[in-house]
């Protein structure tokens, strides 16, 4: 009889979670020029409870990296891909109602200690710069202010670092490529996309019907709904022709490349199909990842706003004024909040070969 766990040594609550050093780890720099800040205590707290849940995000997207580095995802392994994204999400969740912790402090109790903290800032934070960059916020992508300023302030050893990251693939690269080995884009004799670029012809055209015959426009609201229906119309002409699409791409109103926003848009409208329906809670969790990462964003926007009011960030940025254009452009999978625009109603869409629906399916035979 095996008696291994008989030997397992007895496990005290407080020494595996390392509580003596934890607990340990609050230190207000407060002190050392007078009086402590009540306030501090909360602040390194928060900030710390921040960098713990970023390690555990880090943590559940190495393992998502491990799956999309391979040559073939298997169901099953999209399956754990799904369920743990689904808990970053929920960390991330928990994130945002931090914000309002912070909240509880007021500008003048943050005040106390302000000060005592520069140059130190949220730029520093090592482990979100690099969920930042594993997820597809690289430097080129970055506004004007990060891109020149996104290694400043750090030692050579976490700016070489992160900068060795940067030639690693991201997972929005990786994505990129397991939609564009997708199959169901070719159909045999069967030509999908033409039948599917038939029916947003017909639906464009029924829309800019409703808009020239409704009278409740005035002419200057019909002439404006009518050149944003027109630039519509454009962005489906591009997403067919390779020629095209690749011209918008330069422009950045898309990133992913062609076959992989295609396949992407393919798997969204027949989301049903037991095939593609993993791939579909997939590609929704990266959008929920996103939203919430932008949602992060924007509510360190508004407490910094109130915080400091338009005062410089302690990192030697705008503050309040940087934190919204971060909010506005630090984007990664747009690309998959813009399919809405190509989307069709369940009714128009193009109806799918039964040998392709047969291979989208799960279908059992009697012997």
């Amino acid at each position: 009889m095996d008696d291994k766990n008989n030997n397992v040594e007895p496990c005290y609550y407080g020494d595996y979670l390392k509580l003596a050093q934890f607990l340990d780890a609050q230190k207000p720099v407060s002190g050392h020029y007078g009086e402590e800040a009540h306030d501090e205590t909360l602040f390194i707290i928060v900030h710390q409870a921040y960098e713990l849940w970023f390690k555990q995000i880090l943590h559940e997207l190495a393992s998502v990296f491990d799956v999309f580095k391979a040559e073939q995802v298997r169901d099953q392994q999209l399956t754990t891909v799904v369920h743990r994204l689904k808990r970053v999400i929920k960390i991330q969740a928990l994130l945002n109602q931090q914000v309002e912790i912070v909240e509880t402090m007021t500008p003048q109790d943050f005040l106390d200690f302000r000060n005592y903290l520069v140059p130190a800032s949220g730029f520093q934070s090592i482990q979100f710069k690099v969920l930042e960059i594993s997820l597809g916020l690289k430097s080129q992508y970055r506004i004007d202010f990060d891109q020149q300023s996104f290694y400043n302030r750090l030692t050579d050893e976490h700016r070489h670092f992160l900068q060795d990251l940067e030639q690693q693939p991201s997972l929005f690269e990786l994505v990129e490529e397991w939609l564009e080995r997708i199959p169901f884009l070719e159909f045999g004799d069967f030509n999908f996309w033409q039948q599917y670029q038939q029916a947003t012809t017909n639906m464009l055209a029924q829309e800019k019907q409703i808009i020239e015959n409704n009278q409740f426009l005035s002419a200057q609201e019909r002439i404006q709904q009518l050149k944003e229906h027109e630039a519509t119309c454009a962005n489906f002409s591009a997403l067919l022709d390779s020629t095209k699409f690749e011209k918008v791409r330069s422009e950045g109103r898309f990133r992913l490349s062609q076959r992989a926003t295609l396949a992407a848009l393919f798997i969204s409208m027949y989301r049903e199909e037991p095939a593609l329906n993993l791939p579909f809670q997939f590609i929704t969790c990266l959008t929920d990842m996103d939203e919430m990462l932008t949602l992060w964003r924007y509510k360190h926007m508004m407490m910094v706003q109130r915080m400091l009011g338009s005062k410089i960030g302690t990192g030697g940025s705008s503050g309040h004024d940087y934190l919204r254009k971060t909010t506005q452009s630090n984007r990664i999978f747009t690309d998959f909040f813009n399919l809405a625009t190509f989307l069709l109603p369940k009714k128009a869409l193009p109806k799918l070969p039964q040998q392709v629906k047969d291979a989208l399916g799960y279908h059992f035979s009697h012997g």
